[in-house]
């Protein structure tokens, strides 16, 4: 069984000090808090507090969609928080389960984000948000994890600058670089739409569940924060699939590049095979009547003949003029 929290947890924090006419939660609210639980330890707080099975169910196994759900008087909530991690230039992502109940609250981490530490200490030092009842500690997580987008969105901006400059300097590595980026592009949309929907379905429960003006008004600064952040998630994808479109027409110019300049040097090699091919051939004409009449044999005729030398020689000069002009004619000299 988790520890419950100390008397300076937010549902037992001192408020000495806070506006007397502000309200106050109807109970204290009690914040316990599991990282990766067992499922006797999700069971035991579940017939403790009266937790739907579903959604106890939902909770013992990460990744779950983003979602609200409501359970009778218990609210299920869904995050997926992300941070952006620079040594290897990639985005991390973390779930958070939140039970929200008339006077508990509980939150079921699978992974190290976000830093609820932070949200604990910022409520401690907020009496008068702490009052609001476990409402007011729903809101500061869900402004926590939407804070921590702002840091991941700075990140995939400055990648995406730096694959643009890639593409165009045609570093080969960049469309793995842009294929990487397009995945965790898409996992963020997965973690930041769905809560657009979430918080306005909240917000459409504003008079129904008598949620208090004020928390009213942090969660609309909440929903607005989301909905930007999810349209700069949106503007990252579709300037990606621009790039990787740019990133394809350059390779495929390059490439046509590398084609021509092979096709011209097979051209030119071609060209130069024809003329040796060419002065073989007119070569090889003289040599043929040369080695015939070298072979020293008898009774080989014209060997008698006064003009034989003569003969042989101008037949190797018509030979290898005709054959010259037969291949100037055809461009191969």
């Amino acid at each position: 069984m988790p520890e419950r929290p100390s008397e300076n947890a937010p549902g037992n924090a001192r408020t000495n000090g806070a506006d007397p006419t502000l309200p106050r939660p109807r109970h204290p609210t009690e914040w316990i808090e599991l990282s990766r639980p067992t499922a006797s330890e999700l069971h035991t707080l579940a017939e403790e507090f009266g937790l739907h099975p579903l959604a106890v169910e939902d909770a013992m196994e990460a990744h779950q969609r983003p979602k609200l759900e409501r359970y009778g008087d218990t609210l299920f909530v869904v995050l997926r928080a992300a941070r952006y991690l620079d040594a290897p230039e990639e985005v991390a992502f973390a779930e958070l389960h939140v039970f929200v109940g008339p006077d508990f609250l509980i939150t079921v981490r699978h992974g190290s984000a976000p830093d609820l530490s932070a949200v604990r200490r910022r409520m401690e030092d907020s009496p008068e948000l702490l009052a609001l009842g476990p409402e007011a500690v729903l809101y500061a997580i869900l402004d926590a994890v939407v804070d921590g987008y702002a840091p991941v969105v700075a990140g995939v901006q400055n990648d995406i600058d730096e694959i643009e400059t890639e593409v165009f300097r045609g570093d080969p590595e960049v469309s793995r670089r842009i294929y990487e980026l397009s995945r965790e592009t898409v996992e963020f949309q997965r973690a930041t739409r769905p809560l657009v929907g979430m918080l306005h379905a909240l917000m459409a429960g504003f008079a129904k569940y008598e949620t208090h003006e004020e928390l009213q008004r942090y969660l609309r600064d909440v929903a607005d924060h989301v909905t930007h952040i999810s349209e700069r998630v949106d503007g990252f994808r579709q300037a990606l699939t621009e790039i990787l479109t740019v990133n394809a027409t350059l390779v495929t110019q390059q490439q046509n590049a590398e084609m021509r300049a092979l096709a011209e040097a097979g051209f030119e090699q071609n060209e130069e095979v024809k003329k040796i091919s060419s002065w073989a051939a007119i070569l090889f004409a003289p040599t043929l009547v040369g080695t015939i009449y070298g072979m020293n044999f008898r009774d080989m005729p014209e060997l008698s003949w006064s003009f034989g030398y003569p003969f042989a020689i101008g037949l190797m000069g018509v030979v290898c003029g005709t054959l010259y002009l037969i291949f100037k004619r055809r461009d191969w000299l």
